[in-house]
Order: structure tokens, then C-alpha cells, then sequence
């Protein structure tokens, strides 16, 4: 095998010889020849001296510009390479009791950088987030075939990180053919997905955990879950015995299909409000309306350093009008996906939010995703959920 080498520059290879899986753009050496290799080819990373890193995706134009796959410099990246990682990544779900219904894949905590695999069922869904993984696309699509034998494959190349990668974005079927309806189980209960419409590649699965632990709280109480889109908080509170559940979203399909899968689990047709989430919340308020059970998980509110501010702002609010809908003794579930804000950050705007609306409470569950969204240990960053669960007084 040859590969372009891409040199880093000198005394700057401590943070990637030291576990760190990236190599910044300012870190190497930005020749004529590393700028003109094509963006995603396989290159054999070096020290400024030739000591050999390993063999990385390199992309020589966004921050982030190679992306190390193997520390072994001969590795042969091919659909065999990958079907081992999935093997393995589906080994540890298995271990941490997920079924058919999980991440098989999350990025760089998995060995494939910028690589994202959804299971449903008998339907895989996958995001290639960066040129390298776009370039070994077909090789993707042979590995999840030999692993996991699906129904489908579906691509869903529409993240906006692919425009940071110079990458156009698209949506296809890649392999196999998509059934007429695709459903998935958690915490007991049925739900319906749209893997080629649906928000990200169809449902989040990172909110598993938290969504257990809110339903937990539910029994016999009046639940109000805002930003529903597919109703995992809700249903589940339902399923758990909750008296009554009210749903907010602004998105007509999104209530529409909570109505069906609370019929199809034989659930109460929850209250259904579509508008914006804070808006509603508000008008809630001044109705005069309390829960027992409160849950607000936000889109992210800050998808750039430059909306932190006003994200901030955001979730303050949020954390305000959710202190002010529960029910003195009852919970609130407040969640931020926002990766930029940091973990303190979205604790002091709760903290605020609370005291502004003259409430005061307890902490019961400081929480991040579910287990099949490992975190990179040299990636903290990538640790972008955030969910507290209170009692409210």
C-alpha cells in the first residue's frame, strides 16, 4: 500500500502520540503536496522526524483534518477492516443488554471516525459525516451487510456537518428495500420511525436512559412532555403508569405519530398542542396549569459558539416555565443536546431558571446518553447530552 504521507509539524505530535484521535489543521504541515491530496483519502501519518502515527482520514481543508483510524501503519482499510469494528461494537451492545433497537455505532468512541450507525430492526440507518468516510462509503455498505444481514441500508447524508467537510447531502436507500412501516421498541414500548424523513436518522436514542428514569416518577400523575417529536418521554410515562399525558410540538406529523403509537401500545390519546415549545409553555403558565411530571428536551438551542448567548438565554427560560408548570412535590426532567454549551453552563441556567420562578428543589439525576453513545476518552467534548432530573418543592 502507498498512501500520501502528511507530516505533522515539529513538536507537534505529543497530543496525538498521546491518545487524541484527531490532528488539527494547524498542526501539520500544510505543503503543496498535503494541501492538493484529495479530501477523505487514507494517508500514513508521520512526526515532523518520520515517525510513523498511524494511518488516518485526511481532509486538508475544515479544523479537524485527519482523523486516525489505526495506530497500525500497514492496516488495510476495507469492508473486512470495518465489518471487525462493527463486530466488536455489536458485541458490546450485547454485553450492555441492547437488542435490535440501539447505536451500533457512535464516531470516534467506536474506531470509525465521523461514522454514525442507527439499528432499527431490520433497518440500519448510517451517517458518513466526513469525506473519508463518504469516499469508503460502498465498503460501509458491504461490512453492515455482513454483519448484520438487513432489511435495508439507509444513507442518510444530510447533517450539516457534511457542508463543513465540502460534502453535498442526500438521502438513499443504499441497499435492500425499506418495509412499508418501521417500528422499535423501548423501555416496553412501540414506536414508529421515519428513517428517510425523521429528525437525524430517525429517532434519538441517546435520551434511552433518561426517559426511564423520568417514566419512573410518572405514576399516577399528570405528565407534560415538551418537544415531544416522537414521544419517548411521554409514551413512556404513560406505559408507567401515568394518569394523563399532555404533548408539545410544533410539528404536526411529529403529535400525529404519537398518536399512533398510543394506539398501538393501547395507551391514552395524550393531549396533543402543536406550536412552539417555550411559546406554549408559557401560555400554560398563565392558564394556570401544573404537572406532577414536566419534561422539556430541547433541538439544541446553541448549534454554534456563537448562539451560546442567546442559547443560554434559552434554557434559563426553559428552566423557568418548567420550576413554574410542576406541581409543588412533583419533577422535572430538563435536557440541553446543545454540544457547545457546557455541562456547568446548562446547570447554572437551571439554577437560575428555578430561582427566578421562585422554586427550589433537589437534584435527583445528573445524567448524559445512554451506554451506546460512548464517549472518546480523549474526546470529552463529544459527551453532549445533559439531563437533570429534579424534585421541585
Amino acid at each position: 500500500m502507498t498512501r500520501p504521507v502528511i507530516r505533522l509539524q515539529p513538536d507537534r505530535h505529543r497530543r496525538i502520540l498521546g491518545g487524541h484521535p484527531w490532528a488539527y489543521s494547524n498542526e501539520i504541515a500544510m505543503t503543496p503536496a498535503a494541501k492538493a491530496v484529495p479530501p477523505g483519502s487514507l494517508v500514513q501519518l508521520e512526526t515532523a522526524q518520520g515517525e510513523a502515527v498511524g494511518v488516518a482520514l485526511f481532509n486538508p481543508h475544515p479544523l479537524v483534518s485527519a482523523r486516525l483510524l489505526s495506530r497500525a501503519v500497514d492496516a488495510e482499510i476495507d469492508a473486512a477492516w470495518i465489518a471487525d469494528r462493527l463486530t466488536r461494537a455489536l458485541a458490546l451492545r450485547q454485553r450492555l443488554g441492547l437488542g435490535a433497537f440501539c447505536r451500533l455505532i457512535h464516531a470516534e468512541a467506536d474506531g470509525l471516525p465521523g461514522l454514525v450507525v442507527d439499528r432499527y430492526g431490520s433497518v440500519v440507518v448510517a451517517q458518513l459525516n466526513t469525506a473519508g468516510m463518504d469516499l469508503l462509503a460502498d465498503a460501509i455498505v458491504t461490512a453492515i451487510q455482513q454483519v448484520l444481514a438487513p432489511e435495508a441500508i439507509v444513507l442518510r447524508n444530510d447533517s450539516s456537518a457534511r457542508l463543513t467537510e465540502g460534502l453535498s447531502q442526500s438521502v438513499r436507500v443504499a441497499a435492500g428495500t425499506l418495509p412499508d412501516a418501521v417500528w422499535i421498541e423501548e423501555n416496553g414500548v412501540r414506536f414508529p420511525v421515519d428513517p428517510v424523513d425523521g429528525q437525524k436518522t430517525g429517532w434519538f436514542y441517546d435520551q434511552r436512559d433518561n426517559r426511564a428514569a423520568a417514566a419512573a416518577m410518572a405514576g399516577g400523575g399528570r405528565v407534560l412532555d415538551v418537544f415531544a417529536y416522537g414521544g419517548g418521554f411521554g409514551l413512556a410515562a404513560l406505559k408507567a403508569g401515568a394518569a394523563a399525558l399532555t404533548v408539545i410540538d410544533r410539528s404536526r406529523p411529529a403529535l400525529e405519530r404519537i398518536a399512533t403509537a398510543a394506539a398501538a401500545n393501547d395507551l391514552p390519546t395524550p393531549t396533543a398542542l402543536e406550536g412552539d415549545g417555550l411559546d406554549t409553555m408559557d401560555a400554560l403558565v398563565k392558564a394556570g396549569e401544573r404537572f406532577d411530571l414536566v419534561i422539556a428536551d430541547p433541538p439544541a438551542f446553541a448549534k454554534s459558539r456563537k448562539d451560546v448567548p442567546v442559547g443560554l438565554k434559552a434554557y434559563r427560560r426553559m428552566s423557568r416555565l418548567g420550576a413554574l408548570l410542576t406541581a409543588p412535590g412533583g419533577f422535572l426532567l430538563l435536557a440541553s443536546c446543545s454540544h457547545n454549551v457546557e455541562p456547568e453552563q446548562f446547570a447554572t441556567e437551571v439554577r437560575t431558571g428555578l430561582a427566578r420562578a421562585g422554586r427550589s428543589g433537589r437534584i435527583l439525576r445528573s445524567a448524559g446518553a445512554a451506554s451506546d453513545h460512548p464517549v472518546h476518552p480523549f474526546l470529552p467534548e463529544s459527551a453532549y447530552l445533559k439531563a437533570l432530573l429534579l424534585q421541585i418543592d
